[in-house]
Order: structure tokens, then sequence, then C-alpha cells
């Protein structure tokens, strides 16, 4: 996985949670290691994805281009500095600023108390070329790909992986369509 000091400082962000491309490398590196990776830490990695929605972005922008534009656009407008940020986006939680990026895609940029990571950044709800998840279905969606991978998926699969999560079974047909959705945009 990404670890902190390849993401650029200031910035915070969480690429597991927010960028496809990422999640497709991920469940590829830990597909080929999945069945001998101890539950414990794929499951330890997976607590990182929250409990809430999330959105995350599709688009064809790798990391280090998105973490380049929101660079370039903090040193323009002089907002590179944790003051000056901070007072941009305003210090409360329902206060952010929405930037655009290079492919029309909209990133949200947040102030987070942190003294070297105090721009989160994730993609704007809604924006261009990004989708909403549900935590648990993206949860679920990458341990069963993980730890079981088969092609033909069955309710009993996906339920033998969620108790991992702490998660109870899926009994609901939105949540289990929700989840081979997504199994779906993991396997293209």
């Amino acid at each position: 996985m990404i670890a902190d000091n390849q993401i650029p400082e200031p910035i915070l962000f969480n690429p597991l949670k927010h960028h496809l491309g990422f999640i497709k490398d991920f469940v590829g590196i830990r597909s080929e290691a999945g069945r001998k990776t101890a539950d414990n830490d794929l499951v330890k990695e997976l607590k990182h994805l929250g409990t809430s929605v999330m959105d995350v972005y599709n688009g064809k922008l790798p990391i280090n281009k998105i973490c380049r534009e929101v660079l370039d656009f903090l040193f323009e407008k002089n907002l590179s500095e944790r003051l000056s940020f901070s007072d941009w986006t305003g210090t409360k939680m329902n206060e952010f600023k929405i930037i655009h990026l290079s492919d029309g895609s909209e990133w949200t940029l947040k102030y987070h108390n942190h003294n070297s990571r105090f721009v989160h950044i994730f993609p704007a709800r809604g924006s261009r070329y990004s989708f909403r998840v549900k935590s648990n279905t993206l949860k679920s969606a990458l341990l069963y790909y993980i730890k079981v991978g088969k092609d033909f998926v069955t309710g009993d699969d996906l339920n033998s992986v969620r108790p991992l999560l702490g998660l109870s079974p899926v009994r609901d047909s939105v949540d289990t369509e929700a989840i081979l959705e997504m199994i779906e945009i993991l396997r293209n």
C-alpha cells in the first residue's frame, strides 16, 4: 500500500478509499498472496476504509498527478501554508472547498488538524469520474475477491468472508446486489 511518505506533504489522501486504480492494484497484489496472507493483516488494512460512504475516483489520473495538480493549485493561490489553507477552507467539520483538476473531475479540499498533513483531499460527491459506495460494500467485495475470488459468486461465499470484518451475513438483496456490482467493477 502507498505509505504516507509517497503522498507528498501537506496532502492527506487514502487511495484505498478514493482511487479505483489503486484499489484494483491492491486487489491484484493481495489476491496473489491472499489465501496465504494472514486474515488479521488484511482486515487491519481494510479497517482504514471506515464505516460510512465514500466517493471513489475512477478516472485516468494517477495518484501522483492528482497530488501534483492539487499542490500546483495551492502554490498558485498562496494556500500552501497551514494558516492560509485553514483560513481559506475553514476549520469546522462542514467547511471545505472544491477544485477542478485537468480531467474535469472535482476534488474536495478540507482542513485536517495535523502538523504536516493538513490538506485532506478526496473526490467531491457526485463529481465526474467518481461513484459513491458504502464502506461495508467495498470491504466485503475486496475481501471476497482476495480470499475467495471465484467467478460465480454465491451468497454463502460472500457470507463466508464477512465475519472476518465483524459484519453480519448479507440477507438484503439490495446489499447483495451492491457487493456483486462492486466485485464486477474490481474485475474490469
